[in-house]
Order: C-alpha cells, then structure tokens, then sequence
C-alpha cells in the first residue's frame, strides 16, 4: 500500500488486499462462511478527500454487520481493472456483494443512517444483482452520398 491511511487500516483491522488475481477467491464463501463481502475502493491512487473517512468509518461498519458481511480493500493498483465489474463510478466507494455478484455500492462518505439502511437493503436475499450499463440501442452510420 502506499497510502498511510489505508496502511493504518490494514494494520488496525487486519482486513486482506484484494486484487484482480485472487478476488474471486476472496468472494467465493468457504463452507459456512457468510456470502456477503463489503470491498472498499479508496481511491487512494489519487488523492481524494474523503478516501480516509470512509476507512475510518469501514471498521464500525463491519462491527455492526458483523457475522453477516466480510471485508477487504481493492488494492488502489487493481481499482481502474475491476471498477466496471463491480460499477464503481466514484471513487472511493464502498461495494456490497453476494458471493461474487454486487448488489449495492456506497459512494462517497455518507451518514451512519444510510449506511445501515442501504446495506440492510443489500443484504437482502431478495436484493437485486447489479447489471452493467446497457449499450445504446440506437446506432448511427454516415454515409456519403452520391
């Protein structure tokens, strides 16, 4: 890692570094395992504000699902490769998922209330996955003509 904050959170919370190689591993639950996981994308690449709340607040976050989500933080070298997989569009972000699917992201720092209610909605077995964008539908062609 090369940004202190996120130095100090792997240190405090023990939390693994997730990359492109070894994620699905991670996401996949083991035998009893809780299939949800919280991934934090910090944004740390680039400096962006908000990257070290978050960090600070992923912890009690954690705590208060415990039992019932697992966490771990995007490597900022692997973010740009797995952004679109998971459709982080802001950085940093936090992403719900079950098994290897997201079902919600969390932008930004938000209040301690939202938090809870859009990861309770999340969790949810009911919860929809995340689908990527759709193509357009509509495609122009020029043609020059005689």
């Amino acid at each position: 890692m090369t940004a202190p904050f996120l130095d100090a959170l792997i240190q405090r919370t023990g939390l693994p570094v997730v990359d492109e190689t070894n994620i699905d591993a991670f996401l996949a639950p083991a035998a009893g395992e809780c299939p949800n996981a919280l991934l934090f994308f910090s944004g740390a690449g680039a400096p962006r504000p908000e990257s070290s709340d978050v960090a600070a607040v992923l912890p009690e976050i954690l705590r208060a699902f415990a039992g019932r989500l697992r966490g771990a933080i995007v490597a900022p070298e692997a973010e740009a490769k797995l952004k679109g997989r998971f459709q982080i569009f802001v950085l940093p972000s936090l992403c719900v998922t079950r098994a290897i699917e997201p079902v919600g992201v969390l932008p930004k720092i938000l209040d301690w209330s939202d938090y809870v209610q859009k990861i309770e909605a999340a969790l949810d077995p009911q919860a929809p996955v995340l689908s990527a964008p759709a193509k357009p539908k509509t495609q122009f062609t020029f043609s020059q003509g005689a």
